[in-house]
């Protein structure tokens, strides 16, 4: 299943698995088929069908949804190697305290606002009725330490489906090797390759090498909304960044 693809299922017993592991992340087959209260028999055959689909898969003795993951990609500067790849459920702990340490260092609320809802949902990636959403990282070293993460939040409702909204961030201490580029590079082209027309970004006027390093990447300012954040007693503005995908 492609994390873009619409969903459909022919019976609501389906529909109600789905739901719940997709909602959950990662669940034990005993503990989901207890919380739908299914008998064995109707849990199995209706977990052999979404697997079949491409709705589910297996890991063992748990159930997470089946996204497509994009093929790993190595990267090299002077030296210094790290890989890009599609997030795990897994990787959620790491990712979250990346995400938290670049936000607290640059006023990058957006960024810490998707800390919070993963923090809540104890989910990494989602793809339901109204919105989806998917995570690359970028990682070092022999632990597969997070540094840095471009997160794409895709809505569905129609008259919004051809835009999403892009965060992308990497640790100060891996800075200067281009993985932040890379990153931003690689959730851009996901984002054209799957039929999206336009990126947003929203930063405080504060946060100058984040702007400037969007700008540096060809986006552009489509919009500021004056006082919308309010930090250490200061009012600041809201500046809307953007990239058109067809030009």
């Amino acid at each position: 299943m492609d994390i873009t693809d619409k969903l459909s299922f022919s019976h609501k017993d389906r529909k109600d698995l789905y739901d719940y592991v997709e909602s959950h992340g990662t669940v034990r087959k005993d503990e989901a088929r207890r919380y739908l209260n299914m008998e064995p028999g109707a849990f199995g055959v209706h977990t052999t069908i979404l697997r079949r689909e491409g709705y589910i898969r297996e890991v063992g003795d748990r159930l997470q949804i089946a996204y497509q993951e994009e093929a790993p990609r190595e990267y090299e500067s002077d030296g210094f190697e790290f890989v890009i790849r599609t997030a795990h459920e897994d990787d959620q702990k790491k990712l979250t305290e990346t995400i938290r340490d670049v936000a607290k260092e640059g006023d990058y609320f957006e960024a810490e606002t998707v800390a919070d809802v993963l923090d809540h949902e104890e989910v990494l990636i989602r793809h339901n009725e109204v919105r989806s959403r998917l995570f690359f990282v970028a990682c070092v070293g022999d632990d597969d330490e997070v540094a840095g993460w471009v997160h794409l939040d895709l809505p569905e409702t129609e008259f919004l489906s051809h835009t999403a909204v892009l965060t992308v961030g990497c640790r100060s201490a891996y800075r200067g090797h281009g993985i932040g580029s890379a990153l931003l590079e690689r959730g851009v082209e996901w984002a054209r390759d799957h039929g999206f027309e336009k990126l947003y970004n929203s930063i405080p006027a504060t946060n100058q090498r984040a702007l400037d390093f969007l700008e540096g990447h060809g986006w552009q300012t489509e919009a500021v909304r004056s006082d919308h954040y309010k930090i250490d007693g200061e009012y600041v503005d809201e500046v809307m960044m953007a990239v058109d995908l067809d030009e």
